[in-house]
């Protein structure tokens, strides 16, 4: 088949690309480094130009509802558009597990992503999958100085790479609407997490977990990101993955 990945250069998109590759699949990057935007739609024609499905994976690096809400809206509905046109047949929408639960801004805002990507013209499938592994060693690195300040969350961190290679065989499938949730093999606090991948590879630093205000708060300190029912569970630990080489 022939996948198009939106955000194929980011963390999660290079890994979905390789694993599509591996998989006797053909991959195209859609990314602004590849002359193709999805905000505005412009390279979007060509890129998918005889591609069976779209991955869409971006990402804005925003905590703001509205902002991160009208690129999500406008993403989604820019590809959509897009792959009507080419004779797309199925999207397929990485999300997050507890954006139904958590009152969080940001989660609002994948919520409603969501709803526009099952709602448009093309059939789509949504993967909610929990927090990656990674998210660990960005909290600790997100912002400089001694002190690494983090929610009170609990977790059930799965392997970015096994979340890739879901996708991709979600991708060659058919349309699903909502797919089953996607989480690790075990409940870690995210602090913890924190705390452990400062002592392996570091930096040192104090780490906090600091109770997040109001219900979205409440939410993630009492399981509102853990998957409440049953999905795919992938196989690595965050103790296995952080005892990988860096």
């Amino acid at each position: 088949m022939r996948m198009a990945v939106a955000g194929g250069t980011g963390m999660i998109g290079r890994l979905v690309v390789g694993q599509a590759r591996a998989a006797g699949h053909e991959a195209v990057v859609i990314a602004r480094s590849a002359g193709v935007d999805v905000t505005t739609g412009a390279g979007l024609d060509e890129a998918l130009r005889g591609a069976d499905v779209v991955i869409d994976v971006t990402n804005i690096a925003t905590m703001n509802r509205g902002v991160a809400t009208r690129f999500f809206e406008t993403v989604t509905r820019t590809l959509q558009e897009a792959e009507r046109r080419a004779g797309v047949t199925h999207h397929v929408l990485l999300s997050i597990v507890g954006v139904d639960r958590v009152p969080w801004g940001y989660y609002r805002a994948k919520l409603r992503q969501e709803e526009v990507a099952l709602a448009g013209g093309v059939p789509a499938t949504v993967l909610r999958a929990t927090q990656f592994h990674e998210f660990a060693v960005q909290s600790l690195t997100r912002f400089p100085g001694p002190v690494a300040v983090v929610p009170r969350m609990l977790s059930q961190p799965v392997a970015a790479r096994e979340v890739a290679a879901e996708l991709v065989r979600l991708a060659a499938g058919p349309p699903l609407g909502m797919a089953p949730e996607m989480a690790g093999p075990e409940p870690v606090p995210l602090a913890d997490m924190v705390r452990r991948a400062a002592r392996r590879h570091g930096p040192r630093k104090l780490v906090l977990g600091v109770p997040m205000p109001g219900r979205a708060g409440r939410a993630m300190a009492t399981g509102g990101n853990l998957p409440d029912r049953p999905g795919v569970r992938g196989t690595q630990t965050f103790g296995q993955w952080l005892a990988e080489p860096r």
